[in-house]
């Protein structure tokens, strides 16, 4: 009723004042151009494949007691929303299908969807080593993969107390990968981010996109860390801190543009420290290559339980995108601080 809805304000003025100190600088709002969003879905071409959003559930989880019902979760979604979905490092069914269940997700994400395996950089290079790289090809293939995600983490696997020692720069097993298999590829790092001169050498790569998983988000490097003896973390905790934000590096791809023309590499997925769909439509926005961008601990949080916890949480998230794309407008003079 009218009546209650006014005694609702009255209520509720002094609470939902908002300070300077709050205003997201990142946007000009522009409240007299656009209607409220309707329903349609605006699809566009992404990985080969025609997505409904600008979303992406990153690389998470695999070969855990759990594993297969989240990832189920997260399948199911990303067929009913419509966008693209990582696999958790595919490690442990190179060679024993004993978990294979967690990680098969073509017949619940749809053959519509981007659905991609994953593998580490060190893991690529013994198998190059071994001159093995029918274990990669038989990986993707057994999955109904689209592509090989290639997780690059020198400072995880130092950290890791089982740790692979990575003998050569990531970028000549890329390199060498390429050469050999003719899978499409997508490479990430994995809590830290890149800094321009990696970011450089992987746009002129004709891969599928380019991944950020930036500094601000999970950090699987302090991940490893944290489960070091005390003497180990107290030693190397400032690494920790290092790293390269999605903001900074979505900067950095735009000045290389600029500089180095059209790249090989014309995709990128943008996550890291995306925590909202505020900072999701921002960075996609911001972007100068085609973009969608990733909250993989968001999503994990609601995948582990009912699907209907982590459909609407999706429903949200999309909805409120949506509003965001009718009535915010980058700042120009905003410059990150």
């Amino acid at each position: 009723m009218t009546k209650d809805r006014k005694l609702d304000h009255i209520q509720l003025a002094f609470d939902s004042q908002t300070g300077f100190a709050e205003q997201d600088q990142r946007f000009i709002y522009e409240p007299m151009l656009a209607a409220h969003p309707n329903d349609e879905e605006n699809s566009f071409l992404f990985l080969g494949k025609m997505i409904r959003a600008p979303f992406w559930v990153s690389s998470m989880t695999g070969g855990t007691g759990v594993a297969e019902k989240i990832n189920k979760n997260i399948a199911q979604a990303c067929r009913e929303f419509g966008f693209g979905m990582g696999l958790g490092s595919c490690r442990k069914i190179l060679f024993d299908k004993t978990h294979w269940a967690d990680f098969d997700m073509r017949d619940t994400i749809g053959p519509d969807q981007p659905l991609w395996a994953n593998l580490g950089i060190a893991q690529i290079e013994k198998l190059l080593q071994e001159k093995n790289e029918k274990a990669i090809i038989d990986l993707v293939g057994g999955l109904r993969a689209d592509g090989l995600i290639v997780h690059v983490n020198p400072l995880q696997e130092w950290f890791q107390p089982e740790g692979d020692h990575i003998e050569r720069p990531p970028l000549e097993t890329i390199t060498h990968l390429m050469e050999r298999i003719h899978i499409p590829l997508i490479v990430k790092e994995v809590g830290q981010g890149m800094g321009e001169d990696s970011l450089k050498r992987l746009l002129e790569l004709p891969l599928a996109a380019i991944e950020f998983a930036a500094y601000g988000g999970t950090n699987f490097s302090n991940l490893e860390l944290m489960r070091e003896d005390p003497a180990t973390q107290e030693m190397y905790q400032p690494f920790a801190f290092v790293g390269q934000t999605a903001y900074q590096m979505v900067k950095t791809v735009n000045r290389l543009l600029q500089q180095m023309g059209e790249p090989r590499c014309r995709q990128l997925i943008i996550s890291g420290g995306v925590k909202s769909y505020l900072d999701g439509y921002h960075l996609t926005s911001l972007s100068q290559l085609p973009a969608v961008y990733g909250m993989a601990s968001a999503v994990l949080k609601h995948a582990t339980g009912d699907y209907r916890e982590l459909q609407t949480y999706l429903k949200n998230q999309l909805k409120a995108f949506r509003l965001a794309q009718q009535y915010l407008k980058l700042n120009p003079e905003y410059d990150g601080t």
